[in-house]
């Protein structure tokens, strides 16, 4: 598996799967548990962080901290040639979990988390008067059930 033209071993991955279980898991335990000495937890670590492949993060739970308004908003452009201009304004906006330029009816997804509704709707009026944004579509999540990473061993079939 390449990753930035570096290659990800079995024990790269083993490294991911385990901070998956627990980001908070010790080089040592995670040695012990793979059967390898600290040392190379620590340098595999260190490269699997400056490539890019991982970021060490706190991970909240949304809605335990304050996010009460989830929403999925496809945002359709016109002129197609400014999708990549409302993207990179779209990015910056600190409401946004996740942009992605799509195929079919409209051109870029993005998912929000607002304290609430009233945010919500500030958030996609925004958007909204920004050049080559023709129409936006929203849709609430009213219930989230799983918002999880990757299962790394899908990669292994």
């Amino acid at each position: 598996m390449h990753k930035n033209g570096n290659l990800l071993d079995d024990l790269d991955f083993a490294i991911l799967s385990c901070l998956q279980q627990d980001g908070r898991m010790s080089f040592t335990v995670m040695a012990g548990q793979l059967k390898v000495s600290v040392g190379t937890i620590r340098t595999r670590m260190n490269k699997l962080i400056e490539d890019g492949t991982i970021n060490i993060i706190g991970r909240v739970d949304p809605d335990k901290v304050g996010f009460h308004s989830y929403a999925h908003i496809a945002v359709f452009v016109r002129p197609a040639t400014l999708k990549e201009k409302v993207a990179q304004k779209i990015v910056k906006l600190p409401e946004v979990s996740f942009l992605a330029m799509t195929s079919g009816d409209y051109d870029l997804e993005v998912d929000v988390m607002c304290r609430d509704n009233d945010h919500l709707v500030d958030f996609v009026n925004r958007i909204s008067k920004f050049e080559g944004v023709d129409q936006t579509k929203t849709t609430l999540y009213f219930k989230v059930y799983k918002y999880a990473q990757p299962d790394l061993g899908l990669l292994k079939k």
